[in-house]
C-alpha cells in the first residue's frame, strides 16, 4: 500500500495550483490531506473522483476556511472514523481514520502553538491524542498515523537547530515527539534515512523555500507490529501546490 500525507494548505487552492494532475501522476493507494480548508461541498468532488479516489472523507472544522482533514482512497476502507469522539480535539477537525484489511490509516492535524493560548492548547491536544491512540492500538495495533505533526524532533530535522523560544522546536515539543516514538511508533522516514537531512514545510517569508531554509514537521508514524512492513519513507519535496509538501510511505 503507497500510502501519501499532505498539508495541502487550503485544498481548493492547490487544486487550482495542478492537485490533481500531480495526485493522477503520484498515484498512491491513500492520501491523507490536512488543513483542506474547506467543507466537503465546496471541494470539486467530481475532478478527485474522476482521478481514482472514489472513497473520499472529509472532517471539517466547524470555523469555516480552517483547519480539517481528509482521506482519498481507490480502497473501500472496512470502516472510517471522523474525529476522535473528543469534543475538544474534534470541533477543528484534526483526525480522521479508516481501517482496511491490515492496516488502519489516520490523518492527523496537531495544532501550531502560534501564541500562549494555542500553545496551551497545542500540549493540551498532544497529551490528549496520545493517549487516545495508546488506547486505539489495543484494538487496532497496525497503524500509521500521519500528518503535520508541527514539530521538529532532532537538530537534523531543522535549518537553523539553535533556534530557541518558538512553537515547533520547543524542548517541551521534541520530548513528546521522542515520548511518542518510545511508546510504540516508528518515524519510517528517520527509520530507513538515519543520516539525510530532508524537509517538509519553508516560510514563504525570505525565499525560505528556494534557499531550503526548511523544517520536517510532517511524519508517517508507523506503529512497531508493521516495522517490518516498511519498504520506503520518503519526502516528495517537488510538488510545490502549498507550504508543505507531501511525504509517502510504502507498507508492505
Amino acid at each position: 500500500m503507497k500510502i501519501i500525507s499532505y498539508n495541502v494548505n487550503g485544498i481548493r487552492a492547490a487544486m487550482k495550483k495542478g492537485f490533481v494532475d500531480w495526485l493522477i501522476s503520484a498515484n498512491p493507494d491513500v492520501i491523507c490531506l490536512q488543513e483542506i480548508k474547506a467543507m466537503k461541498e465546496q471541494v470539486d468532488i467530481e475532478a478527485i473522483e474522476n482521478a481514482g479516489y472514489k472513497y473520499n472523507y472529509w472532517f471539517s472544522a466547524q470555523k469555516k476556511g480552517y483547519s480539517g482533514v481528509a482521506i482519498l482512497s481507490k480502497i473501500e476502507p472496512k470502516h472510517v472514523e471522523f474525529g476522535t469522539g473528543i469534543e475538544s480535539m474534534d470541533f477543528e477537525g484534526r483526525n480522521i481514520r479508516a481501517d482496511f484489511d491490515g492496516v488502519s490509516v489516520m490523518s492527523m492535524y496537531l495544532p501550531s502553538g502560534t501564541n500562549d493560548a494555542r500553545l496551551t492548547y497545542k500540549f493540551e491536544y498532544m497529551d490528549m491524542i496520545h493517549n487516545y491512540l495508546n488506547d486505539l492500538r489495543k484494538e487496532h495495533d497496525k497503524l500509521v498515523v500521519l500528518g503535520d505533526y508541527n514539530i521538529c524532533h532532532e537538530a537534523i530535522d531543522i535549518h537553523n537547530p539553535k533556534m530557541k523560544g518558538v512553537s515547533g522546536f520547543l524542548p517541551e515539543e521534541r520530548e513528546w515527539l521522542s515520548g511518542f516514538i518510545e511508546s510504540g511508533f516508528i518515524d519510517s522516514f528517520r527509520h530507513l534515512h538515519p543520516e539525510k537531512q530532508a524537509y517538509s514545510w519553508w516560510s514563504y517569508r525570505a525565499n525560505s523555500r528556494a534557499n531550503n531554509k526548511g523544517w520536517r514537521l510532517d511524519y508517517a508514524m508507523v506503529s512497531k507490529p508493521l516495522q517490518e512492513n516498511i519498504k520506503r519513507s520518503v519526502i516528495l519535496s517537488e510538488a510545490v501546490h502549498s507550504d508543505h509538501c507531501p511525504i509517502l510511505v510504502e507498507i508492505d
